[in-house]
């Protein structure tokens, strides 16, 4: 046999042997991943900030948390510091001073509902506070 005839006869074989590995690919793939509604996948989620937040407890970010807040508080942005404080409280939910200043926030947006939640839960976290009195006076006003 030439050269020629061998080549040829290899290169059909290693075809062959291409073709039966892309086909048997192709039928495990199918029978992975059967054609129902409860093995759909959905695409990756591309943008990070659109992925819901998962709380746990962590202090240091919820005192973060609670810096940001008040920085936004001071700059007039309430709805921002709203944000931010209600992230500290879960983020820790004993961080008083976090459901304080969420109590100030609500009350500068006329949220009374908030405002009273957010106080009350910072008296039962600090009953011995200093400012337990004006904290309880503002309750009343928002009654």
């Amino acid at each position: 046999m030439s050269r020629w005839s061998i080549l040829l006869l290899l290169a059909v074989a290693a075809a062959a042997q291409l073709s039966y590995a892309q086909t048997a690919d192709t039928k495990a793939d199918t029978k992975k991943a059967p054609d129902s509604k409860d093995n759909v996948q959905l695409p990756p989620e591309e943008d990070a900030a659109a992925i819901p937040e998962q709380y746990s407890f962590n202090p240091v970010k919820s005192k973060r948390d609670v810096s940001v807040g008040e920085f936004y508080f001071k700059k007039g942005d309430f709805k921002g510091a709203a944000q931010r404080f209600t992230s500290a409280t879960k983020w820790n939910d004993a961080n008083a001073e976090a459901w304080l200043r969420l109590g100030e926030t609500k009350e500068k947006q006329q949220d009374s509902d908030g405002a009273r939640e957010a106080y009350q839960r910072y008296l039962q976290l600090s009953p011995n506070a200093k400012n337990v009195g004006d904290v309880k006076k503002r309750l009343e006003k928002l009654k």
